[in-house]
């Protein structure tokens, strides 16, 4: 398809915009400067070594085919305009069709993670990229698949997409594409365009995979099926593209984090390309002139005055508050009546602590050990060092046959790879697992209690005691957990937090919501059974025991007794 535009004013509508946020001149957060920042400094890499090059005609192609496609919706549809594509989109489509390998001249990019709030045209993205990997991109036979975790989901992109095609009969025409109720195909070449849910069917070699809403996935087996089936192609393209959401423990958030420290240079993916719109964790998301730096296409798709009225209502009305920086700030809200703020948690996350690093301090160990079909969490808690900061570290339990079962199996297999969650045998954790995690941290540290509610530790409890250990009960209701929990949550909101960025543990803490009683007193509690809070509430018994010790004077250490 022919463009309207020359090929270097593509080149130049991208680099414009790139220098624009590299200068603060349109504001975005750190990791969009960082996206632009990578685009400018890698076209002015000259060195024979780096493998990559940018293919002007390639990029224009792209562009151009978009652009010659019209709007499925609004005024523009009913006005049958042409899709113009505003600066950050093409900064977007230039990065993912201009770069290309200098050793075979095929895509660098072969995946693709685009977050960005509502309203800002996320189907026309996904919607265009589909039709020009389905006809444009010169791979024979392409296969090309919307997936959601519903039917009605995976349409919403193929929806506006066979309209394109429809109300273009030049395109049509040009590669004999025929359009079907759920499916585009062109039968001289076998290529197809299709929605699906869940897995593609057995012999699906997809050449391009769209997943739509990928924070709605509670699994990545739809996103790691199309992925290691494109193995037969020479340059796939697998595009995620997502409001934020709520559960961080799901694949969108894992694939967020991993695009993140791509772009941090913490891990090299060269062939991950990722813009992530949203607001950095430090800005206020009251404050109205936020809202251009979350939403790219405020003033276009999405309207400032409405924005800025749902900003008012969310600020009236506690309840729209978590929805509204979710859906239009690109938050991420683990719960959404989250008690924590996550976000001032994981901003308190080192990698580079290590537990060593304590050896032979004071320090509180609390137990929750009521799942002993699931998750059984310890938490280390250490008093504040030099820099005024608590330290914590957990460490957590799950049996092979209960915890692998769950609908939570795909993150237990992965935090287990990693070494932050410990897999017993068998249908129920093997506490002498746990009693030998114990007996290892009474060596190594100055254990001034260890904290239990009697809930499923009698065995365990009486065998520590019998050896001397400093055991103290902790009963989990309401008298006990509300000021620790409220001190808790202060504390992470005041920086005087350090952890060594677990995500088992980040994950509790983003599962923990709570009402308030007639005295002001909180509790922890989870929307879902499947959200799982042992180690907060670990975590919480161990700040109990840190006040009361506080309380009582801190060089005291007779046993301290807690309310029954």
């Amino acid at each position: 398809m022919s463009s309207i535009k020359r090929a270097e004013d593509y080149l130049r509508a991208a680099i414009s915009y790139a220098d624009d946020v590299t200068t603060g001149e349109i504001p975005a957060n750190v990791y969009i400067r960082k996206s632009c920042a990578r685009f400018l400094a890698d076209l002015d890499r000259d060195e024979k070594s780096f493998p990559y090059t940018f293919d002007l005609n390639k990029a224009w192609r792209a562009c151009g085919f978009l652009e010659a496609l019209p709007h499925t919706k609004g005024e523009w549809a009913a006005r049958r305009e042409r899709i113009r594509l505003q600066p950050w989109q093409v900064f977007i489509y230039a990065n993912l069709f201009g770069w290309v390998k200098k050793s075979d001249n095929r895509r660098r990019y072969r995946r693709a993670l685009v977050l960005v709030p509502r309203k800002n045209g996320k189907s026309l993205i996904a919607g265009g990229v589909g039709n020009y990997m389905f006809a444009a991109d010169g791979e024979y036979g392409a296969e090309v698949y919307s997936g959601a975790t519903s039917l009605d989901q995976a349409m919403e992109v193929f929806r506006p997409a066979k309209q394109m095609v429809e109300r273009t009969p030049r395109l049509k025409n040009r590669f004999g594409i025929e359009t079907h109720a759920r499916s585009m195909v062109i039968p001289a070449n076998g290529a197809r365009f299709s929605p699906v849910v869940g897995k593609p069917g057995d012999g699906a070699s997809p050449s391009c995979a769209l997943v739509d809403e990928f924070h709605e996935h509670p699994t990545a087996e739809l996103y790691e099926t199309m992925r290691t089936g494109m193995g037969a192609r020479g340059q796939p393209l697998m595009l995620a593209i997502s409001t934020a959401g709520d559960n961080i423990a799901g694949p969108c958030f894992d694939a967020m984090i991993e695009a993140q420290k791509e772009l941090d240079g913490v891990i090299e993916d060269p062939g991950l390309f990722s813009a992530l719109y949203g607001l950095d964790p430090e800005d206020d998301w009251t404050e109205p002139a936020m809202l251009a730096k979350a939403n790219p296409n405020i003033g276009v798709s999405v309207s400032r005055e409405w924005l800025e009225s749902e900003l008012a209502s969310a600020m009236q009305n506690p309840k729209r508050q978590a929805t509204f920086q979710i859906k239009h700030c690109n938050r991420w809200v683990g719960s959404r009546q989250q008690f924590f703020n996550v976000e001032n948690w994981r901003g308190a996350g080192d990698e580079d602590l290590k537990l060593d690093q304590y050896a032979g301090r004071d320090c509180w160990l609390a137990l929750d050990l009521a799942s002993k079909q699931d998750v059984a969490a310890i938490v280390m808690l250490f008093p504040p060092d030099e820099r005024g900061k608590y330290a914590a570290f957990g460490r957590f339990f799950v049996p092979e046959e209960g915890g692998f079962s769950s609908v939570n199996a795909d993150n237990y297999r992965a935090w287990a790879k990693d070494g932050r969650l410990i897999v017993t045998d068998g249908a129920r954790i093997d506490q002498e697992r746990i009693y030998d995690e114990i007996k290892a941290a009474l060596a190594r540290f100055k254990v001034r209690q260890i904290l239990y509610d009697p809930w499923g530790a009698h065995g365990l409890i009486s065998r520590l005691t019998a050896e001397g250990a400093p055991c103290v009960e902790y009963r989990q209701n309401v008298q006990n957990f509300s000021e620790p929990m409220k001190e808790l949550s202060a504390l992470i909101d005041d920086g005087g937090f350090v952890h060594d960025d677990d995500p088992v543990l980040t994950w509790m803490l983003s599962n923990v919501v709570s009402t308030v009683d007639s005295q002001d007193r909180v509790y922890p509690r989870r929307e879902a059974r499947e959200a799982k809070i042992d180690g907060a509430v670990a975590l919480i018994m161990a700040m109990g025991g840190a006040l009361a010790d506080e309380a009582a004077g801190y060089a005291q250490r007779e046993p301290v007794v807690f309310v029954a």
